[in-house]
């Protein structure tokens, strides 16, 4: 079996160890390279030719990715998941203890397992390449750092910065760690190998780390018993108003760094392995440990059968204003030349604005530098005219969502453009099918539904026609990849998939609405079971003319099963459009939310009057019919998986991820549980509760998962 470690040791004393894990792409810590680093740690240490050893990874953009998750998701026993955090503290540890420096020289990702061996090394040295990070990211996969991450980040950080980085699940970039501490020194990545050498070999000569400064905040708050009660509860706090308690790994990681720091390194790492034995068997766990696999394999797989994609050189946007200003944004940010085009200067300069914004807020951050900023934002280029479109690759049309004028656009746009050039429209809910009726080739036409805002929404909906062919999909597929986001492909209807399940949500929320829920009652239900936002919030995000508009399409695509309150048109009365007029359900003030508006239910004829509602009949209510629909979306292949489905519905709707999407949530409840209750609203309320014959066949296969897993 080929090995994964390669120890090679100059005639001057010099060693490096390097980490290349055969037939993977990344360096994982597997069962299988977990036994060989501690046969190579006992070699090592039993070695006298040895003076300094640098480990170095094999992967060219990857240091260490962690431990193997798969392996972390087929624990099903506390002790056995506690054990292997107690077996990678003696490994850690034997690693630490070696008789001579060591120096983890981090050029590529670096995270969990891999943030751990370097902090039990002497020595970390980052490169400053942009794409390097460095971090623990347990938290976002419901455990904590269980291999000395929680004990020994503090000791070099200082407790509140090591607390950002572990609660947060934080991946930092090369500047950042090495303002923090984290990182001993940040190398030129031109000379890499070259930089490293010549720090190892001053740490030969007696180099030592530098003690850490503390300024007069960590002074004032860390040094002292009362200020580390203050900075842990203030910890607290923020978990607890961000998470809303739903995510119990945060939590246990203050009360796991607190061991450490107050009682030394041995009791944390006792504390770690304790709560990893808890944590790793969790319910939540599972969850986000499944949905990080939905997200892995949507890096890898997704394309259709068919033709492979086309590269994509150079691209427009057909709209500008704040939609196509930040799908330009994106593209240019990726270092590919854009045209934006619109009919007049006003639209350009808002969607020109919008783009400049997005940069100058990311270099504000540090993210990139002013001078980068600038030149990625020169590669936008706006334009009244086609100019430069015939030798375009890609467009993306983003203009208003009225079918007419997109069709007449499109027809337009074809004779602009190469037979070869791909035309996707960012429509939310239009055909595309109709769409390009107009439009020679009609097999290039595809949507590529971004989600607004587009610079923070991470699902790109890429939504297939009846004539669309698989080299266009795929194209606009890996396209989407390209630029950070992750694709789903679903098939052309109403609503295509997020909106239209949506919709039942929504609809039924309303519902409640007319039956005499407040509407803070409500939206308090839909937050406090995990939900973003409520359901009437989100309706005053959304805009209530388009939330009108939606209905009266949506009602028609779907007929008695999708049925709207009455007075739906009348929340237009007013001018109230929700959030861009600050005036919908809520009242604001200076663009913030403040309470609801009591003139909402004069205006729709709706009186309060039920108190003390049951919270969870609330929710129930607006979920079953999702998943009611979910199964019709399934069974007439609008998507192609159930866990396809759920990855679109968390990052499209921010579905809790805690319970690891719709129909892992249902398959959970139990179907058959579920079908009960819709039963039982359905004699109460109408036949819109009807469980489907979609989701009676889910009930029979097993589930969501078993049937269309």
């Amino acid at each position: 079996m080929a090995k994964a470690f390669h120890l090679h040791v100059e005639p001057d004393g010099l060693g490096t160890l390097t980490f290349d894990l055969p037939d993977r792409s990344v360096n994982v810590f597997t069962r299988e390279s977990v036994e060989e680093l501690a046969e190579t740690i006992d070699e090592l240490s039993r070695r006298e030719d040895v003076d300094c050893l640098v480990l170095l990874s094999g992967k060219p953009r990857n240091f260490i990715a962690g431990a193997d998750i798969e392996g972390i998701a087929g624990v099903t026993d506390a002790a056995e998941a506690e054990e292997g955090s107690r077996a990678g503290h003696r490994l850690f540890g034997d690693w630490e203890s070696l008789p001579f420096p060591t120096i983890a020289a981090v050029r590529g990702t670096c995270l969990g397992g891999g943030t751990e061996i370097s902090l039990a090394s002497d020595f970390i040295l980052i490169s400053d390449r942009e794409d390097v990070r460095i971090g623990l990211p347990e938290t976002k996969l419901g455990i904590l750092p269980g291999w000395g991450g929680c004990a020994r980040l503090p000791q070099r950080v200082g407790i509140a910065e090591a607390l950002d980085v572990i609660l947060g699940g934080k991946a930092l970039r090369p500047k950042k760690a090495f303002k923090l501490g984290l990182a001993d020194a940040l190398v030129p990545d031109a000379n890499f190998l070259e930089e490293v050498r010549r720090f190892a070999d001053a740490v030969r000569t007696g180099k030592k780390r530098s003690s850490r400064d503390s300024d007069f905040k960590e002074i004032l708050l860390e040094k002292n018993p009362l200020g580390r009660r203050i900075v842990f509860d203030q910890a607290r706090k923020q978990v607890m108003s961000k998470t809303g308690g739903h995510y119990p790994a945060p939590l246990r990681a203050i009360e796991v760094v607190r061991s450490g720091v107050e009682q030394g390194l041995a009791a944390g790492l006792d504390a770690e392995a304790r709560a990893i034995g808890e944590l790793a068997v969790s319910p939540v766990a599972k969850n986000l440990i499944h949905l990080f696999g939905l997200m892995e394999a949507s890096k890898t797989n997704g394309l259709v059968p068919g033709d492979d994609p086309l590269p994509v050189r150079s691209a427009a946007v057909l709209g500008a204003g704040v939609m196509g200003g930040g799908i330009a944004q994106l593209i240019a940010d990726k270092g590919l030349p854009v045209r934006m085009k619109d009919l007049g200067p006003e639209p350009l300069a808002k969607g020109m604005a919008h783009a400049a914004g997005l940069f100058g807020r990311a270099a504000k951050r540090r993210w990139i530098s002013r001078p980068e900023a600038a030149r990625r934002l020169g590669l936008i280029h706006p334009t009244l005219d086609f100019s430069g479109f015939g030798s375009l690759d890609l467009v993306v049309e983003a203009i208003i969502e009225n079918l007419e004028i997109k069709q007449k656009v499109f027809a337009e746009l074809a004779t602009k453009v190469s037979d070869d050039t791909i035309l996707a429209s960012n429509t939310s809910s239009l055909s595309i099918d109709l769409i390009g009726k107009n439009t020679p080739k009609p097999e290039r036409v595809v949507g590529m539904h971004f989600f607004n805002p587009v610079d923070r929404m991470p699902l790109v909906e890429v939504v297939v026609g009846e004539k669309t062919s698989p080299e266009a999909t795929n194209t606009v597929v890996a396209f989407t990849r390209r630029l950070g986001k992750t694709p789903v492909v679903v098939k052309n209807g109403p609503g295509f998939l997020v909106n239209r399940l949506l919709a039942f949500t929504l609809a039924e929320a309303m519902w409640l609405l007319d039956e005499g829920m407040a509407i803070e009652d409500l939206d308090r239900a839909a937050t406090t079971w995990g939900m973003p936002m409520g359901p009437c919030t989100l309706t005053d995000e959304v805009g209530l003319d388009v939330a009108v508009k939606v209905s009266h399409i949506m009602g028609e695509a779907f007929g008695d099963r999708l049925i709207y309150p009455p007075w739906m048109d009348r929340m237009l009365e007013d001018k109230r459009l929700g959030t861009k007029v600050g005036k919908g359900f809520y009242k604001y003030e200076k663009g913030k939310r403040t309470e609801p508006d009591p003139q909402v239910y004069a205006l729709l004829g709706l009186e309060p009057r039920i108190k003390d509602a049951d919270a969870g009949r609330m929710v129930d209510r607006i979920m079953l019919p999702m998943a009611n629909e979910a199964a019709r979306c399934l069974d007439e292949s609008v998507v192609a998986s159930a866990g396809k489905l759920d990855l679109a519905m968390i990052l499209g709707t921010g579905f809790p991820p805690f319970r690891g999407g719709l129909c892992r949530w249902a398959d959970a409840q139990g179907l058959d549980k579920l079908g009960t209750e819709m039963e039982r609203w359905a004699a109460k309320l109408g036949n819109r509760f009807l469980p489907s014959a979609a989701f009676g066949k889910a009930i029979e296969a097993g589930g969501f998962y078993a049937l269309w897993g």
